[in-house]
């Protein structure tokens, strides 16, 4: 296990603005020399804090406009019924998060569609079919002033 110390943590938040940030600037950010980076950058990755590294999407230019999170009640709470939930949800590309949570509901989905009629389409012929869910509230999102996933 990574030791979380101060610095280590600074090369977290840098490595969070900005994942192709290269060795000698991050050095640079952090106070250490490149060596000395580099070397606690591949821990952090052997160790597992650091678990990959991806590009951060502009959802409106490839296409999505319409973005909302859904609470789903299942009727039955048996591991067959979760599991064949988490495996319709896996195949519907629109869904583009699952948490299993606890609470009045069993799910929290992160759904990206095209635009209304299209979360409609998704609304009515993949969740609407499944045989398990009871209860769906869509929280439609307006707007996003802070949105730190990567």
């Amino acid at each position: 296990m990574a030791k979380m110390d101060q610095i280590n943590r600074r090369i977290l938040r840098e490595l969070t603005r900005d994942g192709r940030i290269s060795n000698l600037d991050l050095a640079e950010r952090v106070g250490l020399s490149p060596s000395a980076c580099l070397r606690r950058v591949q821990e952090l990755e052997r160790a597992g804090v650091i678990a990959g590294y991806r590009a951060v999407l502009q959802p409106a230019a490839m296409g999505i406009g319409f973005v909302a999170y859904l609470a789903v009640g299942l009727g039955e709470h048996s591991k067959a019924a979760q599991e064949a939930f988490e495996r319709a949800v896996a195949q519907a590309p629109e869904v583009v998060e699952c948490h299993n949570v606890t609470g009045t509901i069993e799910y929290l989905l992160r759904v990206e569609c095209a635009d209304l009629p299209s979360y409609k389409r998704f609304h009515t012929d993949v969740l609407g079919t499944l045989p398990h869910v009871t209860s769906i509230t869509s929280y439609v999102v307006m707007e996003s002033p802070k949105d730190l996933r990567a």
